[in-house]
């Protein structure tokens, strides 16, 4: 059994200019760029039999690739990341081509970095759209965010930078706090604490010099997810698109009658069903414009070859990661 998963699905989109004729203000590519076989080919990926430690269980092998026919496209894969989705599910694998319908593809501009382009289709997307759906907000407003050193919350704190907004950005405390805190400020965050720092009753006079946020962004879920409501303004939102502790969300009855609190849930896969392949184009063209300018970058990463694979799951899982594995074929 293999299944694939969402960071290949965002490959196959990175890297499209790898494989279709050039469109204009795109480098031309060369005919072996360009794959018009219709004979199946061999090709490595990596697969699974049943879940479990994804060290363990995944397996690199060698497949056949189906035979490419009218509208379809080859797609070599050049990097694609391991997502923390990827490693609790094991709902997905990387391989280094695949066959797409050509509609299912979006091309992407070929002065993208490979490291941006590669993470640019589910992180990104999803801190952008979460920043822009939910609260109508307005430059000085502040947003408070928990895993703030994940792939998302990095996306947050550049994006809300770029749309000046302040970012109160939540971490879980390490022996290198201070390096952590230096590179998210680096990025535009306004103000990195701990979870702890959070909890002590001196976070009262902090909101003197800082608008209460109307929006928070969950990816913690228990305790944390509690802190975040417990500062959130009147009639703000959280928005909880992961579940890192694997505890629910637990919200305080005064907190929702009094306070007016609105609790929402984000699935990018969901809004891409909801509004369609030309919506989702234009929110890739539109950090890609950010990317340009300057103000996206890719989350840090450590690139590593597809047959070193075990070492890459591996440090994805380790406590307190810090880069991104990022699967270079």
């Amino acid at each position: 059994m293999w299944v694939c998963g969402s960071q290949f699905w965002a490959l196959a989109q990175a890297r499209l200019r790898q494989v279709l004729p050039p469109a204009s203000g795109r480098r031309r590519l060369t005919s072996s760029s360009y794959s018009a076989s219709t004979q199946p080919s061999r090709i490595r990926a990596l697969v699974y039999a049943h879940h479990g430690d994804p060290a363990k269980v995944v397996e690199l092998k060698s497949l056949e690739l189906a035979a490419v026919g009218g509208p379809d496209v080859h797609v070599k894969m050049l990097a694609a990341p391991i997502n923390p989705s990827d490693i609790n599910m094991i709902q997905g694998t990387w391989r280094t081509e695949a066959v797409f319908s050509k509609e299912a593809l979006i091309a992407i501009p070929s002065d993208i970095p490979l490291q941006s382009a590669a993470t640019l289709g589910v992180n990104p997307c999803t801190a952008y759209r979460m920043l822009m759906d939910f609260e109508q907000l307005r430059p000085g407003d502040s947003v408070i965010q928990n895993a703030s050193n994940s792939g998302v919350g990095q996306a947050v704190i550049q994006i809300a930078a770029a749309l000046s907004l302040r970012t109160i950005n939540v971490v879980r405390d390490r022996p290198d706090m201070q390096k952590l805190r230096d590179r998210l400020k680096n990025l535009g965050a306004e103000c990195v604490i701990t979870e702890e720092e959070l909890r002590k009753p001196e976070m009262k006079s902090f909101w003197k010099d800082m608008p209460q946020p109307r929006l928070a962004l969950n990816c913690v879920s228990g305790k944390s997810s509690t802190e975040l409501l417990r500062h959130l303004a009147p009639g703000g939102t959280m928005v909880t698109y992961g579940g890192m502790a694997k505890q629910p969300v637990i919200a305080s009855v005064s907190q929702l009658i009094f306070k007016d609190l609105r609790l929402r849930g984000f699935w990018l896969s969901q809004w891409k069903k909801d509004h369609g392949p030309d919506q989702f184009k234009e929110l890739i063209l539109t950090l890609c414009d950010l990317i340009r300018q300057g103000q996206l970058t890719a989350p840090a990463c450590s690139e590593v070859p597809l047959q070193d694979y075990q070492h890459a799951l591996e440090a994805s899982v380790k406590p307190f990661a810090s880069s991104k594995q990022i699967l270079t074929m």
